[in-house]
């Protein structure tokens, strides 16, 4: 069966980073990994850090890190508000290398529950997901 496209914009406050036709979209809302394709009922949630990955109207999967924001979903559309969302070329691996070398530094030092230590898991997970996306990008340029 073929899939039906429906429209996926992506938007963070520094502007649009994908607007265009979709065969589907996965991304993490607070609840959960969320699959979406056309006529998917409606839903308004928030997106915990990480991606969304979505295939075109070509069949190109593409995937753009996210850091948190809000979700909605209606039956003929999708839009992603993301408080930061960047695409793997504009992700600098190195510095999202040391950010996850800091982090477990610091995990290190801090007691489990404190609040530096609550800031540093943060850290980490944000670097971790960012070199993710770096990591799909290079294989799929393979």
């Amino acid at each position: 069966m073929e899939s039906i496209s429906f429209h996926l914009n992506v938007v963070s406050g520094v502007g649009s980073l994908y607007s265009g036709l979709v065969k589907s979209v996965r991304v993490t809302g607070s609840e959960g990994e969320l699959g979406i394709r056309y006529g998917h009922t409606p839903l308004l949630t928030t997106i915990k850090t990480g991606m969304v990955s979505f295939i075109d109207f070509n069949d190109k999967e593409d995937q753009i890190y996210l850091a948190g924001g809000v979700l909605e979903v209606q039956p003929t559309s999708v839009m992603i508000l993301a408080d930061t969302a960047l695409r793997a070329d504009d992700i600098d691996a190195a510095k999202a290398q040391e950010a996850i070398k800091a982090a477990k530094e610091s995990l290190e030092k801090s007691a489990s529950g404190d609040v530096d230590y609550t800031h540093a898991l943060a850290r980490l997970a944000d670097a971790m997901a960012q070199m993710k996306v770096v990591e799909i990008a290079r294989n799929r340029r393979k």
